[in-house]
């Protein structure tokens, strides 16, 4: 990477790709749908990854040219105590950021794809968490699974004009947002109550695509780039690492 360009990240969604650039405690993110096979070359994709700082994939890596194996974020490198081998690097990564800045217990609700509750101790070890379906995938089993409920829009109920302020709506496309809706507010709700029964000092974190109308209900922040600030900031220490005393 050339010296004026700013150093970026990028991490592999089971959805998306999620994008930052810039210095770790101020980047600039964007998502977007993973490009289309074999498009890479048209959109001089290939330069842009070959440039990474770091990058990480929750699921199986495409078969995209330009990515640099040497410059990937495994499970191992995120040091959240008493991880398995099993957790996925999104949930990892959202976990030990939160807890890095709380300095306490966190309970982080990561609402994309999947609705994934992640608690984490005080001492910054993993205790256990949660996985559900999130808003799209819920709405598109509804409509796969019953023989008269609609197909909705991929982005139904995310949308930002969409407002649901009617809490017992007939028509039926609203009711099945706003049923999906509820009980994932629901759910998070009732997490959290159970993890400050468990650790008194929990503090509720927001983040995914899907979470800022869930921080809405529960009065909380949303930060929707957690994953990609733990992501650069991992890349950053390790850098500083590798440079040797003088």
């Amino acid at each position: 990477m050339k010296a004026s360009e700013p150093a970026h990240w990028l991490l592999i969604g089971n959805s998306r790709w999620h994008w930052a650039w810039g210095e770790p405690d101020a980047l600039v993110c964007r998502s977007q749908p993973p490009p289309d096979p074999g498009a890479e070359a048209s959109l001089g994709l290939g330069e842009v990854l070959s440039a990474l700082c770091a990058w990480a994939a929750v699921g199986p890596v495409p078969p995209v040219p330009g990515l640099d194996p040497r410059r990937r974020i495994l499970l191992s490198r995120v040091p959240l105590q008493g991880m398995p081998h099993w957790l996925g690097i999104d949930r990892a990564l959202v976990g030990w950021q939160a807890w890095r800045r709380s300095g306490s217990a966190v309970l982080v609700a990561d609402a994309g794809t999947a609705l994934s509750l992640t608690l984490v101790d005080a001492e910054g070890r993993f205790v256990g968490g949660r996985i559900q379906a999130g808003l799209a995938l819920q709405l598109r089993a509804l409509a796969r699974g019953t023989a008269g409920l609609p197909a909705l829009p991929v982005d139904a109920g995310s949308e930002p004009g969409w407002t649901g302020a009617d809490p017992w709506p007939s028509a039926t496309a609203d009711a099945m947002v706003t049923g999906v809706r509820e009980g994932l507010v629901a759910s998070v709700r009732h997490a959290w109550r159970q993890a400050r029964q468990r650790h008194g000092d929990c503090r509720l974190w927001i983040t995914g695509g899907d979470g800022g109308w869930i921080a809405d209900r529960l009065e909380g922040a949303h930060r929707p780039d957690l994953a990609l600030q733990a992501l650069a900031c991992l890349a950053q220490e390790a850098e500083l690492s590798s440079i040797p005393d003088q």
